[in-house]
């Protein structure tokens, strides 16, 4: 890439956005993206596995990236996240150029992943996994456990205020106090930018609703997701806008007030934008 180089603590200031809690048009959203990645191609051997695809995301909003298996859509999130370079494309964070080499790239940029495994230390409690390799110490070089134990209540407490077990080893929580434990870990340390892999994958209906709480809370706080999911319900209920990627392409970028659920799947299959699909198609999706 042809992009100024990330230097440590070079991250660009946040802007002030006034964000605002559950699904907003994307008419409404600031005129500056919080992230855009510009025709970013990214080739294994002789297959394009991302080809020239441009996407972007605003502070405050859910972008939901969407598409079959092999579609591209967790290789574009790789180059973002810094675990995968682009062969070519450009990478911007509120509009200046940036180079991401690495994870540690990413995180000096305030994005962090969440990946569906969530890599939890489990026999370790909330706090020892929220500060796991960036851990407190006391002047005497000992672990600081009451100061990461607060700063994680402090933390905990703004995004799920039920949440108690904080002594209990992370083996025995639920699939949504885990994913709790996860964005706290990405938020406390100045997350503006979270990638989130299939958050609700294997979980029950209440723990699904936890999530989307946490994701709402999220959005209030102006922070900017890219969602990665499978399952078109999460997608209408989470996202803002709509990515569609087709073996390596990006079919098109829909608001999703404007679109059915329907009309997505043909762009997933079909590879159709939605004015080109006839009811008849749309019919056979069921069929």
């Amino acid at each position: 890439m042809n992009e100024a180089a990330v230097t440590s603590g070079g991250a660009p200031s946040p802007g002030a956005p006034a964000p605002a809690s559950g699904s907003r048009p994307a008419a409404t959203l600031s005129p500056m993206p919080l992230v855009e990645m510009r025709d970013i191609f990214v080739s294994f051997g002789g297959v394009h596995a991302v080809d020239g695809v441009s996407v972007d995301l605003h502070a405050g909003e859910v972008m939901a990236l969407v598409g079959g298996n092999g579609a591209g859509k967790s290789t574009l999130m790789r180059v973002l996240s810094g675990a995968h370079p682009a062969d070519s494309g450009q990478l911007l964070i509120e509009g200046q150029p940036v180079s991401i080499g690495n994870p540690r790239d990413a995180k000096a940029l305030g994005i962090e992943t969440i990946y569906q495994t969530l890599a939890l230390a489990d026999n370790v409690d909330t706090a020892a996994n929220v500060f796991l390799g960036r851990e407190l110490r006391s002047r005497l070089g000992s672990l600081d456990d009451s100061a990461m134990e607060s700063a994680t209540r402090k933390v905990m407490g703004r995004l799920n205020p039920r949440f108690k077990n904080f002594k209990t080893s992370v083996k025995s929580l639920s699939g949504g106090q885990r994913q709790s434990v996860a964005i706290a870990r990405a938020v406390h340390f100045n997350a503006r930018i979270l990638i989130m892999d299939e958050p609700t994958a294997a979980l029950g209906p209440a723990e699904t609703a936890q999530v989307h709480e946490l994701v709402a809370q999220l959005k209030s706080d102006g922070i900017g997701i890219f969602l990665i999911s499978h399952d078109i319900h999460d997608v209408f209920d989470l996202a803002d806008r709509i990515s569609v990627m087709l073996q390596g392409k990006l079919v098109g970028t829909v608001n999703k007030h404007e679109v059915t659920k329907d009309e997505v799947l043909a762009m997933i299959i079909m590879g159709k934008q939605p004015g080109e699909v006839s009811q008849r198609e749309l019919a056979d999706l069921h069929s």
